[in-house]
């Protein structure tokens, strides 16, 4: 089960991110620790979950599966899906699974005045990237690219789901 709890304090601000599975994290608490990584076979499922659901959606999308440290281990460009998007839904996956949440608290964070988020190494402040758990660990982190920000956002969160069937 996947709940709506991820906190990151940014400039005083309580920024609330989906895709954290339930138990794993409360505001209070410090961020999930890294797993093994993902298998190759469920990095599979992930990804096909999310191109599915692109699919469904009528859009063209990249999407990237990376390992706890950010390292590609699934990389699905679909047909007419803009070249540009490739590398995004790379990055998005990496940041995801490198800083511990989903872009979309970078995202949250400049948007509040944060801009010294945007100097982060590794940091994209686009939404898309989230990361996977097994077992309340991160075992990895999905990024999708191609449609609006909300969009990958949904795409990535189609893959992250498949993980908890």
């Amino acid at each position: 089960m996947i709940r709506s709890i991820f906190a990151a304090s940014v400039l005083g601000l309580t920024l609330a991110v989906a895709s954290v599975p339930a138990g794993a994290q409360t505001p209070s608490a410090p961020p999930p620790a890294y797993g093994g990584p993902i298998t190759a076979a469920d990095a599979s499922r992930v990804a096909l979950a999310a191109i599915e659901q692109a699919k469904k959606d009528g859009l063209a999308m990249s999407v990237a599966i990376v390992d706890p440290s950010g390292n590609l281990i699934y990389f699905q460009r679909m047909d007419d899906c803009q070249f540009g998007s490739g590398p995004v839904a790379i990055e998005k996956a990496r940041s995801a699974a490198l800083f511990k949440r989903p872009t979309q608290a970078f995202a949250d964070g400049v948007a509040h005045g944060a801009t010294y988020l945007l100097g982060l190494t590794g940091a994209v402040p686009v939404p898309g990237g989230i990361p996977l758990y097994i077992d309340g660990k991160i075992v990895g982190a999905i990024g999708s690219s191609g449609g609006t920000g909300q969009q990958d956002a949904g795409i990535s969160q189609a893959g992250a789901s498949s993980m908890h069937p």
